[in-house]
C-alpha cells in the first residue's frame, strides 16, 4: 500500500498514531542531518557589523537585525533597563494546509529542522518561512506549498490572523498565523505528512517535538471545533474543559468585560522602547565572540554556522540569541460551576506592538529571578513550583523558535488550583472560548499563552 493509492492516514484516536510518527521523525533526523557550530559573531558569513554601532545586519539589508533597545517603564519592578534585541519588520507566514476527511480534520506537517532546535527536526507547518525566504533573498529553493497562503480562496479560510512573538527578545515581530482547507488530492512530497489534528494534539505532550510556529497556528483554531471533534471526556477535568471550548457556557467574566480591562491596563502603563546602538549599553559587553551581561544571566547573542540537508539553503550564517537558563510557562486553571477557566495574566513586553498582551499565569526564568528584585518574582511562581503531581494536567518542555532563539526551552504547564480568589488588578479568570474569540485579532494573546491553549486543547484528544 503506498501514498499515491492509499495515504497511510491513522483514524483519528487510533492510539498507535504517536509511536508511527516518532518512527517517521526519527528517519528524518537520520536522512536529514543538521550541522550547528557556534561561532564569534565578528565572523559571520554574509553579516556586517557597523564599527560605530555594533549593531548586526545581513549584507542584504534583509531578514532581521540585532540592536540595541532602551526601554523605560516606570512603576514596574525594573523600571529602566537597556538590552540587546532582535528586529525583523517583514511578516513571515505560518501557514497549514488542511483538509476534511469525513468528521477529521486533517492538516499537512513537515519535519523542519532549525539551528536552534533541541533535537533537531521538529513538527511543523506547512509552510514556515519569512517574505526574505519566499522572495529568494538567500538565493535557495522555493518555498513548498506557498502558494496555497498567498492567495488563498477567502471561502477555504479557517484563520488568518497576525499574531506576535515573543516581546522581550524581538522588537514588535509578527507572522500571518494561516489555516486553509483544500479539496487537492496531495501526496506528500518527501519531509511532509498529512496527521490528523488529534494526533498532533496527542504529541504536544512529548518534549520538544512540536515547534512553536504549528503551536500558535492551532491555537488560532476556533476553540469549539476541537471540542466537537474531540474524544469522550475521560474525568471531571477534561468535561470541564470540554466545556471551557464552547460558546454560550458560563464565564466568570462577559468578553466585553475583559475588553475594557486590557484597554484599561494599557491605557494606565507607560513603556518607553528606543532603538538604540549596540556599543555602550549599561551591563552589556559587546565582544568578538558574543555579545553577553556583565553577570551571565538574561541571555547571549552568539553566532553559529549551519549546513543542512534538506533545506531551501544548504549552508549559511547567522546570529542568534541563546537564552541562559530554562523557561517556566504556566496557566493555573480552575472549575468554576463546571466550566474551566484559567487564570490570564495582563504582561507588558517591551516588544509587544500596543503595551499588553493576555500571558501564562507564570511566565519566567527562574534563574535570573536572584539577580532582580523582589517585586520581580512572578506572584503564583511558587504554587506552580511546588504543585503536588496530582494537581498538574499538563506537563512538557518545548522549544521556542528555533530559526532565531539557540536552544530556547521552557517547562509548559497547567496546575489546577481549588483557589479561586487570585484576581487583581493584573489577572482575571477566563474560558478557553473566550481566549479564542481574542485570537481572531491580532496583539490581544501572546505566543506563551497560544502555546499553553493549544497543549490545553490537546488534552481533550490525549487518549
Amino acid at each position: 500500500m503506498t501514498e499515491t493509492t492509499a495515504p497511510t492516514w491513522l483514524p483519528q484516536h487510533d492510539p498507535l498514531a504517536t509511536a508511527d510518527v516518532h518512527e517517521w521523525l526519527a528517519d528524518w533526523r537520520r536522512r536529514a542531518g543538521m550541522r550547528v557550530d557556534v561561532v564569534p559573531l565578528a565572523g559571520l558569513r554574509g553579516w556586517r557589523q557597523d564599527a560605530d554601532t555594533g549593531v548586526l545586519a545581513h549584507r542584504s539589508g534583509r531578514f532581521f537585525r540585532v540592536e540595541g533597545l532602551s526601554v523605560e517603564m516606570p512603576g514596574a519592578a525594573v523600571p529602566r533597563w537597556d538590552q540587546p534585541v532582535l528586529h525583523q519588520p517583514e511578516v513571515g507566514i505560518l501557514g497549514l494546509l488542511a483538509r476534511r476527511d469525513g468528521d477529521t480534520l486533517r492538516v499537512l506537517v513537515q519535519a523542519k529542522a532549525e539551528p536552534g532546535n533541541q533535537d533537531g527536526h521538529q513538527l511543523a507547518p506547512t509552510v514556515q518561512a519569512t517574505r526574505s525566504n519566499w522572495t529568494g533573498v538567500h538565493g535557495g529553493r522555493p518555498v513548498p506549498f506557498l502558494h496555497h497562503f498567498r492567495d488563498p480562496d477567502p471561502r477555504r479560510v479557517i484563520v488568518d490572523v497576525r499574531q506576535s512573538e515573543h516581546g522581550s527578545w524581538f522588537l514588535r515581530k509578527r507572522n500571518r498565523n494561516m489555516v486553509v482547507l483544500t479539496d487537492e488530492d496531495i501526496v506528500p512530497p518527501p519531509g511532509f505528512r498529512w496527521l490528523s489534528l488529534a494526533q498532533v494534539h496527542r504529541l504536544l505532550r512529548h518534549d520538544d517535538l512540536v515547534n512553536m510556529d504549528i503551536r500558535t497556528v492551532l491555537s488560532c483554531l476556533p476553540a469549539e471545533l476541537t471540542a466537537r471533534t474531540a474524544a469522550p471526556a475521560r474525568d471531571a477535568f477534561t468535561a470541564a474543559l470540554r466545556r471551557s471550548c464552547r460558546p454560550g457556557t458560563g464565564s466568570r467574566h462577559r468578553t466585553g468585560e475583559l475588553l475594557h480591562w486590557i484597554t484599561d491596563v494599557r491605557s494606565r502603563t507607560e513603556v518607553g522602547a528606543d532603538r538604540t546602538a549596540l556599543r555602550g549599553r549599561a551591563a552589556w559587553h559587546l565582544g568578538e565572540v558574543s555579545l553577553r551581561h556583565d553577570s551571565g544571566l538574561f541571555f547571549e547573542v552568539i553566532g553559529v554556522d549551519v549546513d543542512a540537508e534538506g533545506r531551501e539553503v544548504a549552508s549559511w550564517s547567522q546570529p542568534m540569541l541563546r537564552p541562559c537558563g530554562q523557561g517556566v510557562v504556566a496557566f493555573l486553571a480552575t472549575r468554576l460551576d463546571g466550566v474551566l477557566h484559567v487564570l490570564a495574566h495582563a504582561r507588558v513586553e517591551a516588544g509587544f506592538v500596543d503595551v499588553v498582551e493576555l500571558a501564562p499565569t507564570v511566565q519566567c526564568t527562574p534563574a535570573t529571578l536572584d539577580y532582580l528584585p523582589a517585586a520581580a518574582r512572578p506572584p503564583f511562581l511558587d504554587q506552580v513550583l511546588d504543585a503536588p503531581p496530582e494537581r498538574v494536567r499538563f506537563r512538557a518542555v518545548l522549544s521556542e523558535e528555533g530559526g532565531r532563539l539557540y536552544r530556547a526551552r521552557s517547562s509548559y504547564l497547567v496546575v489546577e488550583t481549588d483557589d479561586v480568589d487570585l484576581e487583581s488588578d493584573q489577572y482575571r479568570w477566563v474560558t478557553l472560548h473566550q481566549l479564542s474569540e481574542l485570537l481572531r485579532h491580532s496583539n490581544y494573546v501572546n505566543v506563551s499563552a497560544r502555546s499553553l491553549i493549544a497543549c490545553l486543547r490537546g488534552l481533550l484528544d490525549a487518549g
